[in-house]
């Protein structure tokens, strides 16, 4: 994981064949994870020719570079503003079938996410309030509405 990315050798590699995916629409996205100094190249390639990308920091070191059909580009722009592990289960699902992720595998990862998100709200809701105040607390004496 803490390997710099460069664009010789194998990277290089990768990158040509995801422009070879999106060229032959296998796909309508792709994303690499690099260091900045190494997105330069990338995004001057893909600039050149005329290809919608997006970069987004994955950490201080790294950026991901995500880039392919323009519609694809736009959504993924709309959602993809902090960590990828903070994404819903909803736009997890949708990076991850613009990808190119197996569709039934996806499935099966937003069922366990959204199943996950889910209990934890039922156990939030289901907790006591931090300052519990006894149900009686606010109930009305007869005399009370007295004027």
């Amino acid at each position: 994981m803490g390997q710099s990315v460069d664009l010789n050798g194998a990277a290089l590699q990768i990158f040509n064949h995801h422009l070879y995916e999106l060229a032959k629409g296998m796909r309508p996205l792709a994303m690499m994870t690099m260091t900045a100094a190494a997105a330069g190249p990338v995004i001057a390639r893909l600039e050149g020719r005329g290809i919608a990308h997006h970069v987004h920091e994955a950490c201080p070191e790294r950026v991901n570079v995500v880039f392919g059909c323009r519609p694809a580009v736009k959504a993924v722009r709309g959602f993809m503003v902090g960590p990828l592990c903070e994404l819903s289960a909803e736009h997890d699902f949708m990076l991850g079938v613009l990808l190119g992720y197996d569709r039934e595998m996806q499935c099966v990862r937003y069922l366990a996410r959204s199943d996950a998100a889910a209990a934890a709200v039922e156990t939030a809701a289901a907790a006591p309030p931090l300052l519990a105040i006894p149900p009686d607390h606010y109930a009305l004496e007869p005399g009370d509405l007295a004027m």
